[in-house]
């Protein structure tokens, strides 16, 4: 059975200025995806309309697409959080809903914030919307990873309790004297580390549009759906109907819609040949 280190939330302090881990996870997340955006310039279709006037893409597209993804993590992640883990509570505190620095993030909501910002970003570039969305997600586990390793170091969103006998079991502090899984790893792991790997090797090569979109959205649904059996819900709502989470509700709209995706652009292609 380990204990979780007690790692200070703060990595560095300049005087009254406090650089916290968490936000260096941050930093490391969007430094990832600039890497990996501007290799993703040489996977096709994106290689072949470097050349191409009306639909060119640079590195000017990845530094914008960065940009305008941000704003819609942060936007998006906090109403995605007031709206689906406490809506009665911000109903109550609306002013609360800007006091970012109390927590509260979902990345079901940044995801639709990004969706948003990325439809204005294809509508103001005149480029297809689902170009720009297969070309932005296999950047993205990465950043999830880095986000997860942040809830690691400031021991939040621990797993459930589980036999002391698991070697990796883990004691955090706040949450009981019991053993718990580290869920942030299993996170880390599952929808950073493996779902990068599998998204990566899928989009190397050219795909019909919308389709690498999907895998994204099917293969981060189903690993989250089942790293939630080991996460512990959250205590204002604990298990809700079938035995779920809230995550592994808001999962299953991904997973179908991941699949209905794939489908679509399938069918769209062929109609287009």
């Amino acid at each position: 059975m380990l204990i979780h280190p007690q790692i200070n939330p703060v990595a560095l302090q300049l005087g009254p200025l406090a650089i916290h881990w968490y936000g260096l996870t941050y930093l490391a997340a969007f430094g990832l995806f600039m890497l990996l955006g501007f290799r993703r310039l040489k996977h096709q279709p994106y290689a072949r309309l470097a050349g191409d006037t009306a639909g060119k893409w640079s590195k000017r597209d990845v530094e914008d697409i960065l940009f305008a993804g941000v704003m819609g993590v942060i936007l998006g992640g906090r109403i995605g959080y007031c709206l689906f883990y406490k809506p009665a509570y911000y109903a109550s505190h609306p002013l609360e809903i800007f006091a970012v620095w109390q927590g509260g993030m979902s990345f079901h909501g940044g995801m639709l914030g990004v969706i948003v910002a990325m439809v204005w970003y294809a509508y103001s570039r005149k480029k297809p919307f689902w170009q720009v969305i297969d070309f932005g997600v296999p950047c993205v586990p990465t950043g999830l990873a880095a986000g997860r390793i942040g809830n690691f170091i400031n021991g939040e969103l621990p797993g459930r309790l589980t036999d002391p006998s698991l070697p990796w079991g883990m004691v955090f502090r706040g949450y009981g004297d019991a053993p718990r899984h580290p869920s942030q790893i299993y996170q880390f792991l599952l929808e950073g580390l493996l779902l990068f790997v599998l998204l990566w090797l899928y989009a190397r090569k050219e795909r019909k549009e919308g389709q690498v979109a999907a895998v994204f959205f099917i293969g981060y649904g189903v690993l989250r759906f089942t790293a939630e059996f080991f996460r512990e819900p959250d205590a204002h709502l604990g298990i809700l109907s079938l035995g779920m989470s809230m995550g592994q509700w808001l999962c299953v709209p991904m997973i179908v819609g991941g699949a209905w995706l794939w489908l679509w652009a399938d069918k769209r292609k062929a109609r287009i040949n």
